[in-house]
């Protein structure tokens, strides 16, 4: 069977084109090194702060550690998701703000509804024991 001649309608565009444009938002190796290599300092760099103590503050530290977690969520969303606001013409950002906001919103309220608990509950004295069990 013949293959069909191009048509009026082709324009010259092969179907290799249009594969290239569906991958288009893929990483090269070079995008794939960079990320890995973002990713290894900026979990090593909290590994060091910790284990060596190189901030007297506790809180300071907690404060970069959790700076520096943010900062690889973007690298691994850029680098390794390919989140961008142009791929799938932004769909993929207002997707994962969606569940952003959700988890955001989930954890608040657990947290909330944690401490709004430990703060209301009766506490239990040792007296209210003691007296209990003797009863």
């Amino acid at each position: 069977m013949s293959h069909p001649s191009p048509s009026v309608h082709d324009h010259g565009t092969s179907h290799d084109a249009g594969h290239d444009t569906m991958h288009a938002g893929h990483g090269s190796l070079r995008s794939y090194l960079t990320g890995f290599v973002l990713a290894a300092v900026l979990t090593i760099i909290p590994f060091w702060l910790v284990m060596g103590h190189v901030i007297a503050s506790p809180q300071t530290t907690i404060l970069i550690v959790l700076g520096l977690a943010a900062v690889q969520i973007v690298v691994h969303m850029i680098y390794f998701l390919h989140l961008d606001t142009k791929s799938e013409n932004g769909w993929n950002m207002l997707a994962f703000m969606f569940t952003l906001v959700l988890v955001v919103i989930v954890l608040g309220a657990s947290v909330w509804v944690m401490y709004n608990e430990n703060a209301n509950m009766m506490p239990m004295s040792p007296q209210y024991i003691h007296h209990k069990q003797g009863a």
